[in-house]
């Protein structure tokens, strides 16, 4: 039988590549808004972050996802991440 190929990505902070289901996509939408995509699969701009406090933080004091995105990301999305990491 077939192996399936898992797909990867890398982390906009820390730049570890991980399976795609341990990161989270935070996309920038055609209209030019910024929403956390649980699902993956919204059209847009995307990037990927690793779901822990270090990170999240990190993201928000380096600027890595404003970078990434080239549009600046509201407070509102770090507070999305974080509530995600407190729920899972």
């Amino acid at each position: 039988m077939k192996t399936r190929k898992i797909p990867m990505r890398t982390c906009v902070v820390t730049r570890e590549k991980c399976e795609k289901k341990e990161l989270v996509r935070v996309v920038r939408t055609p209209e030019g808004t910024v929403e956390v995509d649980a699902t993956g699969k919204k059209n847009g701009k995307g990037a990927y972050l690793k779901l822990s406090f270090e990170v999240i933080q990190k993201a928000r004091k380096n600027k890595a996802l404003d970078r990434a995105l080239e549009v600046e990301v509201p407070e509102f999305i770090y507070e999305e991440l974080e509530s995600m990491l407190k729920e899972s």
